[in-house]
């Protein structure tokens, strides 16, 4: 059992893109570059997706040309399909993510595609990724319930995720998209996940809807997850997944994790810095 955890910063992608008024590309760049200087490995930088479904990150390609890159840093971008990844390669990701959903309801709904198919799509993606030495990080949605469904089974999960480690993903993000879950309940679905991929192959994921994100983080450290999904000031949610309130916050999580006696090599004065940052942009967009 390692005592370090590393935490995947996700807020200027999986954050920013739920913010309303769009925030400009030099922004974005300050404070990636701010999350940088934090110490982070891996931050999600951007995502090349249709500017029609996510304007707020249609400046993918400036954002990536832009910051200065730590050496030691990933900066890594959402890839929905082969043009995104493309484009993610051509502007120099160090990694890319694909994502599926544990839901039938929420694929139909958020990448209208079932889940099968979706699985299908990343197939082409993934064989590409793997000639050309790219990394390639699996997300699954819903992973304790669905908008549209209701519970989902933990085998449901299970079986998705396995279905992206077999397919070549590195790790596998188990995301709580709606916030839904209790420790009782992300336990359940650890422990249905965990004898087909160990631990050190998944990353947990949670949204504050319901003020318990850091307690699924510690039951999910009790059972050897040492990776874990966060946004800077808390920022984020699912723009297709209604109530699904933000992103747990960087800093309440790397306290925590501090404080339990884990590492995280994040400079906490510079994380704080980030998140000053943060607010004047988002103030300045509102």
């Amino acid at each position: 059992m390692s005592d370090h955890v590393r935490i995947y910063e996700v807020g200027p992608r999986d954050g920013l893109q739920n913010e309303a008024m769009l925030i400009p590309a030099v922004a974005k760049i300050a404070l990636i570059d701010l999350l940088s200087d934090a110490g982070f490995t891996k931050i999600e930088a951007t995502s090349f997706v249709s500017p029609k479904w996510v304007p707020q990150l249609a400046d993918a390609e400036a954002v990536l040309s832009g910051i200065r890159r730590r050496p030691g840093t990933d900066y890594a971008a959402l890839t929905p399909n082969m043009k995104g990844y493309e484009r993610a390669l051509a502007a120099g990701a160090d990694e890319v993510a694909v994502f599926a959903s544990a839901s039938e309801g929420f694929s139909r709904n958020n990448i209208n595609c079932s889940i099968a198919e979706s699985l299908q799509r990343f197939e082409l993606l993934l064989e590409a990724a793997k000639k050309d030495g790219m990394r390639v990080r699996g997300y699954v949605s819903c992973v304790i319930a669905c908008p549209y469904d209701g519970p989902v089974a933990p085998e449901a999960v299970r079986d998705v995720a396995m279905a992206l480690l077999d397919m070549g993903c590195y790790e596998i993000s188990l995301g709580d998209t709606i916030g839904a879950g209790t420790p009782e309940t992300v336990s359940a679905m650890l422990e249905a996940v965990l004898p087909s991929l160990p631990a050190k192959r998944l990353a947990g994921h949670f949204h504050d809807t319901r003020d318990n994100a850091l307690e699924n983080v510690t039951a999910a450290l009790d059972l050897g997850l040492r990776v874990f999904d966060s946004a800077v000031g808390g920022l984020g949610g699912c723009p297709y997944a209604p109530g699904a309130k933000g992103n747990l916050a960087t800093g309440p999580l790397v306290e925590l994790l501090e404080r339990s006696g884990f590492s995280t090599g994040i400079d906490c004065d510079a994380l704080k810095k980030a998140e000053a940052y943060l607010q004047t942009i988002t103030r300045a967009s509102a």
